[in-house]
């Protein structure tokens, strides 16, 4: 089960294109099932002839508001069922409808102030509710994680009604054998260079050869921006893989970071050129350091005409089409295409707006310097003979932006600097 949220303005043309038949719409027998418009008699309204009176129904509120209601009023959605299970009646579609109303806020059993609402019914495997987002108490809803809420309240449906695939027993855990630690640095596709693993002590010598500590919703890793020159990456890698390696851990360096064995693969994942262009876009998203750099790098993701949403969106209901085109009786596997591609609608409508709200993201992030209480001295002998001096590391410091002025490479370890998680 997959639902599809939308906020549209005008509530009788919705009205009219929901309920239309003939050539126009292509409904059968649209009708109404269920709703609340607090006293108006909508039972008695499901005649196509009464729609103007429906539609005033359902905007009193609005009208009510005056100057002060949204833009986009009207919230719209429409739920769909597996097509691999039979189709429901009108009664259960009425409780899918209201499930969904009260899962969102929109109308939540008991509150005599809810927003108005209609379910209606126009083809098999559906359900259509059409509210107004004013509240009768003059509060306007919030939409805000809409999208979400329903495909929760979707999955926990679908497992009330058994449409949900039998879990998998669980997998018998297997005792690991105990393995040295091992730290991964590897050139990605988008040109930055991340090192993972290790432990406290593995940080602090990738801190002390030039790599930026990081830890968001990708985990803890350190990094080389993409601005870096591609020779200055090697060098830095080079020498943080050999300081780990005396202080005995087990270090997986990528290939092209190797001195001996550098290739610079014209597209470092074949054929899969939009892959590559996605991961560069990554990371330009992870290296935006104020939110208008935040903005334009998301822009790419969420423009509503060339964004890579709408263009995946696009890509997979073509998939769709061209099975049905290729082979009639695939309609099955073109539904799950169709329903993957509404996914992405509903991930378009949760973030709908939300370009004014990225402007409004604090300014740059503020780095935590935490002071490493235990002097280099401390450590055990292996240790101290990792935290050589890097040049390299140190040419890099001293060209790059965040530098302060000139500084000794044969310094002692720098504090290091780790910046605050990232909450969402």
């Amino acid at each position: 089960m997959i639902a599809y949220l939308q906020r549209q303005q005008h509530t009788l043309g919705l009205l009219g294109q929901q309920l239309s038949t003939g050539q126009r719409g292509g409904y059968t027998n649209p009708r109404l099932i269920d709703g609340d418009c607090h006293g108006a008699p909508i039972e008695m309204l499901a005649r196509h002839d009464a729609l103007p009176y429906l539609a005033q129904s359902l905007d009193a509120p609005v009208e009510r508001l005056g100057p002060g209601a949204p833009q986009r009023p009207v919230w719209f959605c429409e739920v769909r069922s597996d097509p691999r299970h039979p189709d429901l009646t009108d009664a259960q579609w009425a409780d899918v409808a209201r499930r969904m109303v009260a899962a969102t806020g929109i109308a939540p059993a008991g509150d005599p102030d809810a927003c108005r609402w209609i379910a209606l019914r126009n083809q098999d495997r559906q359900v259509v509710v059409v509210a107004t987002r004013v509240r009768e108490d003059g509060r306007v809803h919030d939409p805000y994680r809409d999208a979400f809420r329903l495909q929760t309240e979707c999955q926990r449906i679908a497992a009330d009604l058994g449409h949900l695939p039998p879990s998998l027993p669980p997998t018998p855990l297997v005792q690991e054998p105990s393995v040295p630690i091992t730290v991964t640095i590897t050139a990605e596709p988008s040109g930055s260079v991340v090192a993972r693993g290790g432990d406290s002590f593995a940080y602090s010598l990738l801190d002390h050869a030039g790599f930026a500590f990081t830890n968001d919703w990708h985990g803890p890793r350190h990094r080389l921006p993409t601005s870096m020159d591609r020779g200055e990456q090697t060098a830095i890698a080079t020498h943080a893989a050999e300081m780990l390696r005396t202080a005995r851990y087990s270090v997986d360096l990528d290939p092209a970071l190797d001195p001996a064995r550098t290739t610079t693969p014209a597209n470092p994942l074949g054929p899969y050129t939009a892959g590559a262009e996605l991961l560069r876009l990554t990371d330009q998203i992870r290296s935006a350091e104020n939110s208008v750099e935040l903005r334009h790098a998301v822009d790419h993701l969420l423009h509503p005409d060339h964004g890579a949403l709408e263009r995946v969106r696009e890509a997979l209901e073509a998939a769709g089409e061209q099975i049905t085109d290729l082979d009639d009786e695939a309609y099955q596997l073109s539904d799950r295409f169709g329903f993957a591609a509404e996914f992405v609608s509903a991930a378009q409508s949760e973030l709908v707006d939300s370009e004014a709200e990225l402007l409004g993201v604090g300014g740059p992030a503020q780095s935590h310097i935490v002071t490493r209480t235990q002097p280099p001295s401390a450590f055990p002998a292996p240790h101290s003979a990792a935290l050589a001096a890097s040049p390299a590391a140190a040419k890099a410091r001293t060209s790059s932006a965040l530098g302060t002025g000139a500084a000794d490479a044969g310094a002692s370890v720098r504090p290091t600097q780790f910046p605050s998680p990232r909450t969402r």
